[in-house]
């Protein structure tokens, strides 16, 4: 594996979010000294979280997953998530409501599953799901640490014996037609497969490799942290001072102070010199490109993911329909991924995510309200040329009417306080094409193909983060920032990493 090259006594760590405290924490862990700078007034990047009047609300991710990688950046400086952060796994994972009025309950617990599968599809394909639990299970086992846990320098590192096994089950071939092979219930295939929009792609286009992000909503199991997701960002940041980090709020990185292919400082917003051995570079892929001074060379594009519109508001009563995540299914499912994906459109028939956190930690909301997000996919910037500010309006009015038709009855009435997220206000805090989903997981946007995160020309700069290895969610900018730290590290260390202890839950 390459790594960095001279003394990495003293590294920058520029932005605060999971990938980035991921890398503090096990820098810290190594006994390096650490300076993390993020230019927003708090932690969290992607998965952060802000008051909207009296209530909480988290402003990226809402879909915690794989608490077990968390707690490996804790256990590098011999602490844990469980000591700092509650955790409570949901159940159900999810609820699904479909065009037809049926709801389907996603259990993550083996039986619970089958039994519900079997009330809404029959024994047939109660019997699919175990092999399809089986096949996610063993598909994740082989996916973990070599392709989605490992540095790579050169497409070659991906030819070892998993390989050949990940072949023979199909991970190269499509995922809806692979998930179609257990389940022949179209509502179930839609849900172990519409994760696959998150990757940027439509589930007849990914590669069913990604189907180990439904294995971790669907088998590993969805969490919730009291105070909200943003919260473990939160319990990271304080984690990695206690290990001696400095962790600064409201000090972004202006510029870097090359000298020929090493970066000797970092200059601050408020004009600071912070000399450095090594750098860890966390914001999007162009913003850490114009930091570096260069332009990659690549023979193809970049494809970005969709966008998404997200509506937060604090209401004044809540619905039967509602579990702490709801799916609200659309019936033209292609129609929609054609939509966003190719004709740059507005969902003419919505598919939504409404997430209502209350219903696990109702200190979030004053009491007697609750806490609704509603997550509606949409084209990014590149795709569709949708203005924004004439627009959204008007969809957050057509946001309310769908909702109001789906069971959330009297809904527009019920908000209270309320703030609108289009892919404009994305773009504006610096998300490229307008997207928080970063770079589409395109085959040559995959694995060894993605950007890496070594920067050609520059012998002590990493790059973390969802645009690089291993690529988007919260699963994987946690590992990206273990991965970028190996990169410094390498074989280095002063002092030994502690042993992980277990995640607490209730």
């Amino acid at each position: 594996m390459r790594q960095v090259s001279g003394s990495t006594d003293h590294v920058v760590v520029v932005g605060a979010g999971l990938s980035g405290l991921s890398a503090a924490l096990h820098l810290a862990g190594a006994g390096r000294q650490v300076t993390v700078l993020e230019a927003a007034p708090s932690v969290g990047g992607r998965a952060g979280g802000d008051q909207l009047g009296a209530y909480r609300i988290d402003t990226g991710a809402s879909v915690l997953t794989m608490p077990d990688l968390i707690d490996e950046a804790f256990a590098a400086v011999g602490s844990s998530l469980a000591e700092r952060v509650e955790l409570t796994r949901l159940e159900p994972a999810y609820r699904a409501h479909f065009a037809d009025g049926s709801t389907i309950a996603v259990h993550t617990d083996a039986d619970a599953m089958e039994a519900e599968v079997r009330r809404v599809a029959g024994a047939r394909d109660a019997a699919g799901y175990r092999k399809l639990r089986a096949w996610l299970t063993d598909l994740y086992r082989i996916e973990r640490d070599t392709f989605i846990g490992a540095n790579f320098d050169s497409p070659f590192d991906l030819l070892t014996p998993k390989l050949a096994h990940l072949v023979a089950m199909g991970g190269f071939g499509r995922l809806g037609p692979r998930i179609g092979r257990f389940l022949a219930d179209e509502r179930l295939r839609r849900l172990f497969s519409f994760q696959s929009l998150y990757a940027g792609l439509a589930p007849g286009r990914a590669l069913a490799a990604y189907a180990v992000i439904a294995y971790m909503d669907t088998v590993a199991g969805v969490w919730f942290p009291r105070g909200g997701v943003a919260s473990v960002a939160d319990a990271m940041a304080d984690a990695a001072t206690d290990a001696g980090a400095d962790v600064r709020v409201s000090t972004g990185a202006a510029w870097l102070e090359r000298r020929g292919e090493k970066v000797m400082a970092v200059r601050t917003t408020h004009g600071e010199r912070i000399p450095c051995d090594a750098v860890v570079l966390t914001p999007d892929l162009p913003n850490s490109y114009r930091l570096l001074g260069i332009t990659p060379r690549r023979p193809l594009r970049p494809r970005w993911s969709p966008s998404a519109v997200v509506l937060h508001a604090g209401v004044t009563r809540t619905w039967p329909a509602l579990a702490h995540h709801t799916v609200f299914f659309g019936a033209n499912w292609d129609r929609t991924f054609d939509e966003i994906l190719h004709r740059g459109r507005l969902m003419s028939d919505p598919s939504l995510l409404v997430t209502n956190p209350t219903a696990t930690d109702p200190g979030l909301a004053p009491a007697g309200r609750q806490v609704l997000s509603v997550l509606a996919p949409c084209p990014n910037l590149v795709t569709g040329h949708v203005d924004w500010a004439r627009v959204g309006p008007a969809y957050r009015a057509e946001l309310g009417a769908v909702l109001a038709a789906r069971g959330l009855d009297g809904f527009d009435d019920a908000v209270e306080v309320e703030r609108l997220v289009t892919p404009a206000d994305w773009a504006a805090a610096g998300l490229a094409a307008g997207t928080p989903f970063s770079l589409a997981h395109t085959f040559p946007q995959t694995g060894p193909f993605r950007p890496r995160n070594l920067v050609r020309g520059v012998t002590n700069v990493v790059l973390a983060g969802c645009g690089t290895t291993p690529g988007v969610g919260i699963p994987p900018a946690v590992i990206s920032g273990r991965l970028a730290a190996a990169r410094v590290l390498g074989g280095r260390r002063d002092r030994p990493v502690r042993s992980s202890r277990r995640v607490a839950v209730r």
